[in-house]
């Protein structure tokens, strides 16, 4: 398992890295990769970004408990999203990098994403709801920003 950085660690508020095709295709990715999806189950996670593990490198993952066909986790290389209305709903959140503390955060409700899959092929698909608020989370981590800097009534329990 992965170690997860959690605040105050400074690396978690910096913009991360574009991963060039033949950098993602390396053996030091791809475990990583490998690596990722397990440490954000084991942690309960329903998605982890990389600047979570200590890379500051745009990807990130999505457990398969949030996606529409719930058959497999998404690994989401250099991932874009633009929202495609201005619906937005707000719901509690809370994250792996900053433990026991949850907040009311306002997303978009639809949104049309753009990535890289973990072979470097193009993927482009619309995301809703759930699914499209946790992407939105870990497109956040990977340019330093944490769902607190956006929450509203943020608490924390013990």
């Amino acid at each position: 398992m992965l170690e997860i950085v959690k605040l105050p660690t400074p690396s978690l508020r910096e913009c991360s890295t574009k991963i060039e095709r033949k950098v993602l295709l390396s053996a030091e990715i791809q475990k990583l990769i490998k690596d990722i999806v397990p440490t954000m189950h084991n942690d309960d996670g329903i998605g982890l970004a990389a600047p979570q593990v200590g890379k500051n490198i745009r990807l990130c993952v999505v457990g398969k408990e949030a996606t529409p066909e719930k058959k497999a986790d998404l690994i989401l290389i250099n991932p874009e999203w633009i929202k495609t209305n201005r619906k937005k709903v707000t719901n509690i959140e809370g994250c792996l990098s900053v433990p026991k503390t949850y907040g009311k955060v306002k997303r978009y409700r639809d949104i049309e994403v753009k990535s890289w899959n973990e072979k470097g092929e193009i993927m482009e698909f619309d995301a809703h709801d759930f699914f499209a608020r946790v992407i939105q989370h870990e497109v956040d981590h990977l340019d330093g920003i944490l769902f607190i800097d956006k929450a509203k009534d943020v608490y924390t329990v013990e």
